[in-house]
């Protein structure tokens, strides 16, 4: 930690720290030292900025890493949901094969399938594991049950990472797709960058049918570092 005369932020610390080291070499004798003095100074002072060089490589590889895989499982999911449509207007494939590949199956349920949803989900966040959110969600009319509304497959998880202290969204734009989830709970793991920010989340129902109903309140929790 910081104290004083030396400044917090990292790179202004080594610009601080070198021109320290730098006078001081200069002038041992004005200042009364020897150069065995500043020898674990030197030395710190390349070591650390070695290890801080180091530090902002990977923090930019794992930001790098993370667009990546966001941009490949956009990618993968256009491709494959094209598929899905071409395959659920196709008579050659029935309910029982509908189900094996893990896609909708059309409710036969006809009071299920036009019944729109009107409750929402309720998130609940338990933060206490480094870097990982464990989200427990049941339906705001059913509080004390963990079960699903009727007609219901899952429920949509979507997310916003925003520094902290930042404003927390007003509404789904902006928000990243993380899973649809038949059970609660789920966890989502977080990259170590990620450390310290907040993590805003909105909930919704999905039907069978495809159906969604009503965003839940957006609920925010901090990503542990």
């Amino acid at each position: 930690m910081a104290t004083g005369y030396i400044p917090r932020g990292d790179n202004d610390f080594l610009v601080w720290v070198t021109n320290f080291d730098t006078y001081a070499t200069a002038h041992l004798a004005e200042l009364g030292i020897t150069a065995g003095d500043m020898i674990p100074i030197t030395a710190g002072r390349i070591d650390f900025d070695t290890k801080l060089t180091a530090n902002v490589t990977a923090q930019q590889a794992a930001q790098s890493a993370r667009q990546g895989k966001t941009d490949s499982r956009s990618q993968l999911e256009s491709v494959t949901r094209a598929l899905v449509r071409q395959l659920q207007a196709s008579p050659d494939v029935d309910d029982t094969e509908r189900a094996a590949l893990g896609i909708t199956v059309p409710d036969t349920v006809k009071t299920m399938a036009t019944a729109s949803i009107s409750t929402r989900p309720v998130g609940v966040v338990d933060t206490s594991q480094r870097l990982r959110h464990e989200i427990r969600f049941f339906d705001e009319a059913t509080p004390t049950s963990r079960a699903k509304p009727a007609g219901v497959m899952g429920c949509e998880i979507w997310v916003k990472v925003l520094p902290a202290g930042d404003a927390p969204p007003v509404g789904d734009d902006g928000l990243s797709f993380v899973t649809l989830d038949t059970a609660s709970p789920y966890t989502v793991e977080y990259d170590g960058t990620d450390g310290g920010k907040t993590a805003h989340y909105m909930l919704r129902w999905v039907k069978k049918n495809g159906d969604k109903g009503p965003w839940s309140e957006t609920v925010s929790a901090t990503i542990t570092a």
